[in-house]
């Protein structure tokens, strides 16, 4: 071959190998700086629910991308074994994933295969969501500091058997230092709690209905599990925001808990807690005023608990508006300048976004004016605040033209139904005898999966429900009987007649023909999925509702305590607006998937997610649906998301576009957040997959990870 050949061919090859890389998305010289920018962008490990302590849901991972996402095969799979669905959230720290079952066993499985490396077993079999786990570690123990009910246990992380120098035996009960009887409380730690240098804080569960407990966030050691700090999100004497609720509220009053999740900003050293409503939800009489810091995001000092700044976006509450999930810290542009923000998405549909350091909105709010309640005892906020942009991710009033039009059956069941309603948008307080319109529902809008932000452009992704539900107040009767113990107690989620609204808050008709008087006494005394503990109820006051809720008799109860001062009303429980064939009575979307430009504000796209297998085999399709657990953005072009109810469906969309790219089918319905990590040079996808959300489907839990096809 003459010199000249060579040279050509050389020529060739150099301008492909400079094609190759200028394109590539992931290969780099090792020795470069890129490179080292490159190791340093991708976290390898998924070591937080989010990814990160900021909460991002973000990976920097390229390998798995928009051009070959379509060749994802299962890699591996783990089956816990157990039925009853899952929501966790792994994390995968040097190789190993870390992850919970349904009933709240914790296990420890190699990354690459799946293969079971240890599971440890409380004794206790958890009846609640658990959503993810956090880690430890100083370079010489790690520890994995995961909830189980009211516990907070601290394992090793090689072995999972608890580190018996933590709390007593290994553990924290977080009923205690509340100020409280301990016996008497029901705190569940539903969220993981988050690490900052040698603390994990936390938050909790409450029961939504009176008596609950305080909802304080609290830090621990994580080497000794000694209480550091505690702030009090129902202020005691003293104490800035004392003078918005009645003077002795602290006492008695009960919730304002962060159930959904935290950020840390670890350079300032601000944990970012958002919070729910103040029990309980829906009558107020006795906490009139606004409230803090229910309904809030606050931002504290991590090292001490001391507030820095809050934001109230409820004022208070009596719609169940809590803060849904966690918030996600983003670097955003405005005017050629960087500002560190963070992200807050609602149950209403919104996103509000701050200066992370001082709290200063970067969008417009404005408070709004709304009608006085008509309830008597009840003294609703005359001023409400919202976002003027970004613009709402979910429909914000329903009226007759939004209603179902799937068949005209449907339709005109929809229609009359809707004509008894009050439907007049947000912060319309409730009234007695007649439903009022909850749009979007108790479940949002924006739900606990929460949001990916995407620190590449400042695109903030967020799945939404969008389903209609209604309530209304009704007068206590006072009765000391089990049937007024199940008017307090239980006919806020399962309603006056027991139909409930299925499957969240599943029907009790017949219960006595599915359950022994002892399921049933069990589930009241520990919780069962959306549903508190009840310790409060002493045995006969659990007997006595045990019977009337296998037999319908009540009498007359000696130890039957009346309600609360003041609590002269109740709810009469969470309606879903379904059509009489189950589907919602509202015109799609049922569910969506949104892409915002935190920058400006302005949507990137916007999609429906999820379908009803049934319906769009007969040709409704891409009608989305409700969906819970939150998607994840990576470097690679792609957000990866389950959350739909019915088609058990795990997808990947192009994050500049909102193209599907990929799908597939779960053995149950994926309604957890996935996560995503590196292990030996290849890229995984794991999600969770636990289903229970369809009630024509069954549960499980496996956990199922894609990865690309190796090559030889």
């Amino acid at each position: 071959m003459g010199k000249f050949s060579k040279r050509i061919i050389y020529a060739v090859g150099a301008l492909v190998m400079l094609a190759f890389f200028l394109t590539s998305p992931v290969l780099v010289c090792a020795g470069s700086p890129q490179a080292r920018e490159k190791i340093s962008e991708e976290k390898r490990d998924w070591p937080a629910p989010g990814g990160s302590l900021e909460n991002t849901h973000y990976s920097g991972l390229t390998q798995i991308n928009r051009s070959n996402v379509k060749e994802l095969r299962v890699a591996w799979s783990f089956d816990t074994g157990e039925t009853g669905g899952l929501q966790t959230s792994p994390i995968i720290v040097d190789g190993v994933l870390y992850g919970i079952t349904p009933t709240e066993k914790i296990f420890a499985v190699d990354a690459t295969t799946g293969k079971l490396l240890w599971k440890f077993d409380s004794g206790i079999k958890g009846t609640q969501p658990d959503r993810g786990l956090a880690f430890w570690g100083d370079g010489t123990q790690k520890r994995i500091l995961v909830g189980v009910m009211n516990l907070l246990y601290a394992l090793d992380a090689a072995t999972g058997k608890p580190i018996a120098s933590f709390g007593k035996e290994g553990r924290i009960d977080l009923r205690e230092d509340l100020g409280r009887n301990p016996e008497t409380q029901s705190v569940v730690l539903t969220s993981p709690g988050i690490v900052y240098k040698d603390l994990i804080i936390v938050g909790g569960r409450n029961p939504e209905t009176l008596p609950a407990p305080p909802g304080d966030v609290r830090a621990y050691d994580v080497r000794t599990g000694k209480l550091r700090w505690s702030f009090h999100t129902i202020p005691h004497p003293g104490e800035f925001g004392y003078e918005t609720w009645p003077a002795e509220a602290w006492t008695y009053s009960g919730a304002a808990n962060n159930w959904a999740g935290m950020a840390v900003d670890p350079k300032r050293g601000i944990v970012y807690v958002p919070t729910g409503s103040a029990a309980f939800d829906f009558y107020g009489a006795n906490r009139v005023g606004d409230d803090l810091f229910a309904n809030c995001l606050l931002a504290l000092n991590a090292d001490t608990g001391e507030r820095i700044w809050h934001f109230q976006g409820v004022r208070h509450d009596i719609w169940d508006r809590d803060f849904p999930s966690h918030p996600a810290l983003i670097t955003v542009k405005r005017d050629g300048k960087e500002i560190d923000a963070v992200a807050q998405t609602t149950k209403q549909g919104f996103v509000y976004l701050f200066d992370r350091a001082s709290g200063r909105p970067l969008f417009p709010i404005e408070y709004g004016k709304y009608p006085p309640s008509t309830v008597p005892g009840e003294v609703a906020s005359v001023e409400q605040p919202l976002p003027t942009k970004p613009a709402p991710f979910a429909r914000q009033v329903l009226t007759e033209g939004m209603l179902t039009n799937r068949t005209p059956e449907a339709h005109q069941w929809a229609l009359e139904h809707f004509r008894k309603f009050r439907s007049e948008g947000q912060f319309v307080p409730f009234s007695v005898g007649k439903d009022t319109v909850i749009f979007p529902g108790f479940d949002g809008g924006a739900e606990w999966g929460g949001p990916a932000v995407d620190p590449q452009t400042a695109i903030l992704y967020v799945n939404a429900n969008e389903m209609a539900w209604t309530g209304a107040l009704a007068q206590n009767t006072g009765e000391n009987s089990p049937r007024g113990l199940y008017m307090s107690q239980c006919s806020v989620c399962h309603g006056e007649n027991m139909s409930g609204s299925p499957p969240a808050m599943p029907s009790l008709v017949g219960a006595g023909d599915r359950l022994s008087g002892a399921q049933i006494a069990t589930n009241i005394k520990n919780g069962k999925g959306r549903m508190p503990a009840f310790p409060n109820l002493d045995d006969e006051q659990i007997s006595a509702l045990v019977d009337f809720l296998m037999s319908g008799k009540s009498k007359e109860l000696a130890s039957a305590e009346p309600p609360p001062p003041g609590m002269n009303y109740r709810f009469t429980g969470y309606h879903k607006f379904l059509d009489p064939d189950g589907y919602p009575a509202i015109a799609p979307p049922w569910g969506t998937l949104n892409a915002i430009d935190l920058n400006t504000g302005e949507y990137v796209w916007k999609i429906n997610l999820g379908e009803y297998p049934e319906l769009a085999a007969k040709g409704l399709k891409n009608t989305g649906t409700e969906n819970y657990g939150g998607p994840v953005v990576t470097a690679g072009g792609l957000v990866f998301i389950g959350a739909s109810d019915f088609d058990k469906k795990f997808r990947a969309f192009d994050k500049a576009t909102g193209a599907l790219l990929w799908e597939t089918t779960l053995p149950f319905g994926g309604n957890a957040t996935p996560a995503t990590y590196l292990v030996n040079g290849r890229q995984y996808v794991v999600i969770a997959a636990g289903g229970g959300k369809d009630p024509k489907s069954g549960s499980g839990g496996v956990y199922v990870a894609f990865a690309l096809p190796k090559t030889r």
